[in-house]
C-alpha cells in the first residue's frame, strides 16, 4: 500500500503546481462529461437518434450494468477520498472512481459500436480517437479537481476494461447481439 500512497501523492504534488482557474474550469467541464446526467441524457438521446433501436437498448443497459457494478466496488472498498485538494465536493468513497469507470465503461461500449458498425474509416478513426482522448481526460480531471487519486482513477479504468471484455463477449453474445 506504501507505494500507491506514494504514487498518489507525487501525481498530487504535480497537480498542484499546474493550478489555475482556467485549467480548473477547464476539467470542471470535461469532468461533466462523465457525469450521471451527461451520460444519462445521452443514452436517452441515442433513443431518438439512432434508427437501430437494439443499440439504444444496449446502451442504457450497459450504463446501468457498469453504475451498479462501480457502485458495489465502492461499497467494498470504501477507500475515503483525498482530503489535501477538494476543488469540487463529492461524497461517497473514491476507489474506484465512478466518472472514470463509468465513462470508460459507457465511451468505450460506444467505441466498440462504432468500430463495428461504421464503415468510413476516416470518421471512424476519428470518433474512437475523440472519445478514447476524452476517458482519458475526464479520469484526468477527477485527479485535477482533487477528488480522486490517480490510483482511484486507474483502477476505475481497469474494471471498466474488464467489465466491457465480459459484457461485450457474453451478454452481448448472449442476446443474439455479437454476430
Amino acid at each position: 500500500m506504501n507505494i500507491i500512497n506514494t504514487i498518489d501523492n507525487q501525481i498530487y504534488e504535480i497537480i498542484i503546481k499546474m493550478l489555475s482557474p482556467g485549467v480548473t474550469a477547464i476539467m470542471t467541464f470535461i469532468s461533466f462529461l462523465g457525469s450521471a446526467i451527461t451520460l444519462i441524457t445521452l443514452s436517452i438521446g441515442f433513443i431518438f437518434l439512432i434508427k437501430n433501436k437494439k443499440y439504444p437498448k444496449l446502451i442504457a443497459l450497459n450504463l446501468i450494468f457498469v453504475f451498479i457494478l462501480n457502485r458495489i466496488l465502492k461499497w467494498i472498498i470504501a477507500r475515503p477520498r483525498p482530503e489535501r485538494l477538494k476543488l469540487v465536493f463529492e461524497d461517497g468513497y473514491s476507489f474506484p472512481s465512478g466518472h472514470s469507470m463509468v465513462a470508460f465503461g459507457f465511451y468505450g461500449f460506444l467505441i466498440y459500436l462504432i468500430y463495428k458498425n461504421i464503415k468510413n474509416k476516416k470518421i471512424k478513426y476519428t470518433l474512437i480517437t475523440f472519445l478514447s482522448l476524452l476517458v482519458l481526460f475526464i479520469g484526468i480531471s477527477r485527479v485535477y479537481l482533487g477528488v480522486h487519486y490517480v490510483t482511484d482513477v486507474i483502477g476505475g479504468f481497469i474494471f471498466a476494461f474488464l467489465y466491457l471484455v465480459v459484457f461485450i463477449k457474453y451478454f452481448c453474445k448472449r442476446i443474439g447481439f455479437n454476430k
